[in-house]
């Protein structure tokens, strides 16, 4: 089966998701079916309806992560350094705009590309890879080719 790259933090965010939903979510949930029930019938009971909708979220959603969490590989960045790879953080100018943009490579499940992460598998970090500082890069994007300059490599 195919590990995913995974940062501490991005690990760790994953984990206190699921003892949340496990600790927290499932048991409001249940107490709120419970609730629902004593509501009387079922068949037009939108609360109960509502309830049971919502534990099957819950429920898919703590086998998601319990999934991903089993096939997880941590990789700790503050133990790497050189070119760019996994849990870099690359500090980038557009070439066109001089806009600088700051981004981690991180794994598919902790990206999130408001936050400054981003997805190894993306066309930017797949470009990006091998790269050092000076470097200047092409990325292909929807929006047409892009050029980059590497400013900066950091491992924190």
């Amino acid at each position: 089966m195919e590990k995913f790259p995974m940062t501490p933090a991005g690990s760790a965010a994953l984990e206190a998701e699921l003892k949340n939903l496990k600790s927290v979510e499932r048991p409001a949930v249940i107490e709120a079916i419970a609730t629902a029930r004593e509501l009387g019938d079922l068949k037009e009971n939108a609360e109960y309806h509502s309830a049971r909708e919502k534990q099957g979220f819950i429920e898919g959603r703590i086998k998601e992560l319990e999934g991903i969490l089993s096939l997880i590989d941590v990789i700790d960045p503050a133990k790497l350094s050189g070119a760019v790879k996994f849990g870099a953080k690359v500090t980038l100018v557009d070439e066109d705009t001089d806009e600088e943009k700051t981004w981690q490579i991180v794994g598919e499940y902790e990206a999130n590309i408001e936050n400054g992460l981003l997805n190894i598998k993306s066309p930017i970090a797949r470009a990006l890879i091998g790269k050092d500082e000076g470097d200047s890069v092409e990325v292909r994007t929807p929006g047409g080719v892009r050029s980059y300059e590497v400013l900066s490599v950091k491992y924190a």
